[in-house]
């Protein structure tokens, strides 16, 4: 009898916690979800800006990156857009004093860590701080550091100087391994997008385009640097080819850093800056706590704005989702905006290598559409190639950064015979019956004929020749001058202006300037909107936590067969006729 009271009394005291705790927890997400107030920025702040995470086009706000368990789903996913407009409004902000910032390791590509840079080299106008601690720096963290006044790095820590690479994945092996053929079929010596499907290492045209695109990227980060840091272009390459710089003591002996110190001895340094006594705090702001604090830059007339349509991802038929580009999405939103007449014109920011040919031209036309009622600019970012470019082409001007990766005009068609895969792997073996010859064609789970195969690259010839016609018309110039640019070849965005494949250097902003002057607005009249909006945290909170319900389903239900139902899924979305870049490119 003991023994049942001491369970009932531990259960009773088991649920009055669980209701304690399950109170305050939807207390905090609820005031956290539902509170609108404005945050006030105190005297002497510092924009605290942590470069150290994913960033993408648009942030994901993640309030329980920290807390784990099921609503963890990872860190916060900062917005390139969040990170200009904060450095816009400190820079006219007084009571914003100058930014800190940290980047030893950006998660970003180099194209969107040109627009930060160059968003710093311009706050730097308006004579406040910039200063940067890092325990160690990347080449990508460095490139935004070089900005800085002060550049601490610490007396234990390290900087990488040794040059670019880009370096492929090759997957012939696994495939072999589990008995998956690929049947390939393309148009373009460039097209090396399947090579990580065909081969095991990388072809000579393939290295080709690589070490120029390297090099075009590696020529405009040394020039920046250069300008930045007082240290010639010669110098700083052949302090890479010697590694010369291989520690904190050679890198302050370079003029690579200002101090080798600590982060309580720059916060000393501030402090002093600051006028605030040392026992207090540095009141330091994020990203997405200022932005909820007063706007300094009055936006324009709401009747006259820009809109910016963000096209993130690999393409896809259909609505896609939020980590790629559906066409079906895109040309429902894009008809939105045409329709709009509050809208004036429309920048189309595009950060993608690519994916299904028929969605990249569903979407070219969309645009071309658009075209014709009011202004349509293309802003592209880290990559916007093939597809990406495709969708390009149909505006009316292209502006893309020095090293943004786009080109890769080519075609190629990708179909994977399963068939050993199923019956070796799996123990399944497939049979049926049809009316002709070819009336399950094309197909995965037999060998395909020589004649069925000629058919396949017969419509891959076709698809690159409508891409090269539209690309030419686009870009006006003769049809062979296109080709002799194509060939799936990817190029630099310096090499592309020099090619006529784009029309302007610079940045989202530049694009936005371009677009409203076409559409006759003064700067000071208009404003700008991102579309889609930004999903508020709820949302993004839900479809984790019911993503990862149905994915844990699926493994429930498959059990040992779930990572290869994945795989198949996975490859067979993958198959089809596609314009992509090498997708499995790293630059670093």
């Amino acid at each position: 009898m003991l023994q049942f009271l001491k369970y009932v009394l531990a259960t009773f005291v088991g649920i009055i916690l669980f209701l304690f705790l399950s109170f305050f927890l939807l207390a905090g997400i609820g005031a956290m979800f539902s509170s609108d107030d404005k945050v006030t920025i105190d005297d002497k702040s510092v924009l605290r800006l942590d470069l150290n995470q994913p960033i993408q086009e648009v942030g994901v706000e993640n309030p329980f990156s920290d807390i784990g368990g099921p609503f963890s789903g990872g860190e916060n996913v900062i917005g390139l857009k969040d990170i200009l407009d904060a450095l816009k409004n400190a820079q006219v902000d007084d009571k914003i004093k100058g930014i800190y910032l940290k980047t030893e390791g950006p998660e970003a590509g180099w194209a969107t860590l040109e627009e930060i840079r160059n968003q710093l080299v311009e706050f730097k106008k308006s004579k406040k701080f910039v200063v940067t601690y890092g325990e160690s720096y990347s080449e990508k963290g460095y490139y935004i550091a070089s900005v800085a006044d002060k550049i601490y790095l610490n007396p234990a820590g390290g900087i990488e100087w040794n040059g670019l690479s880009a370096e492929y994945s090759f997957f012939k092996g696994t495939f072999d391994k589990l008995e998956i053929k690929p049947l390939v079929f393309r148009v373009g010596e460039f097209k090396s997008a399947i090579e990580m499907f065909s081969r095991q290492d990388m072809s000579e045209a393939s290295k080709k385009q690589s070490i120029e695109l390297i090099s075009a990227i590696n020529n405009n980060f040394l020039k920046n640097i250069s300008a930045s840091r007082n240290i010639p272009v010669g110098e700083l390459k052949n302090l890479a080819d010697s590694l010369a710089v291989d520690n904190p003591k050679s890198a302050l002996k370079y003029k690579f850093v200002t101090n080798l110190g600590y982060q309580d001895e720059l916060e000393t340094v501030l402090k002093k800056e600051l006028k605030v006594e040392e026992k207090k705090d540095i009141e330091y702001v994020g990203v997405d706590r200022y932005l909820k604090g007063d706007n300094k830059i009055e936006e324009g007339d709401f009747n006259k704005r820009i809109a910016v349509l963000v096209a993130e991802g690999e393409i896809t038929s259909g609505d896609g989702g939020d980590d790629n580009i559906g066409s079906e999405k895109f040309v429902k939103e894009l008809k939105e905006i045409r329709d709009n007449d509050k809208i004036k014109a429309i920048v189309i920011r595009i950060n993608s290598p690519g994916g299904s040919a028929l969605a990249s031209d569903v979407m070219w036309r969309e645009i071309q559409i658009t075209a014709k009622k009011k202004p349509v600019i293309a802003s592209m970012s880290d990559v916007a190639a093939s597809g990406g470019y495709y969708m390009a082409m149909g505006c009316d001007t292209i502006v893309a950064q020095p090293n943004t990766i786009t080109g890769s005009i080519g075609i190629f068609g990708l179909i994977f015979n399963v068939t050993d895969f199923m019956n070796n792997k799996l123990g399944i073996t497939f049979d049926g019956v049809g009316t002709s010859p070819h009336a399950d064609w094309p197909t995965a789970t037999r060998e395909m004929t020589e004649f069925e195969k000629a058919m396949i690259q017969k419509s891959v010839n076709e698809g690159y020749e409508t891409f090269t016609k539209k690309a030419a018309e686009g870009r006006k110039m003769p049809v062979e001058k296109l080709k002799s640019l194509a060939q799936g070849r990817v190029w630099s965005g310096v090499e592309a202006k020099e090619n006529g494949l784009v029309d302007v250097l610079g940045g989202v902003d530049d694009a936005i300037k371009i677009a409203a002057k076409a559409a006759k607005l003064k700067e000071s009249e208009y404003r700008v909107r991102y579309y889609p909006e930004k999903k508020k945290p709820l949302d993004e909170l839900i479809a984790k936590v019911f993503g990862d319900q149905e994915e844990k389903a699926t493994a429930k239900t498959l059990g040992d067969l779930a990572p290869y139902v994945k795989m198949y899924k996975k490859l067979m979305n993958m198959g089809g006729t596609q314009t992509r870049m090498p997708f499995e490119l790293v630059i670093k």
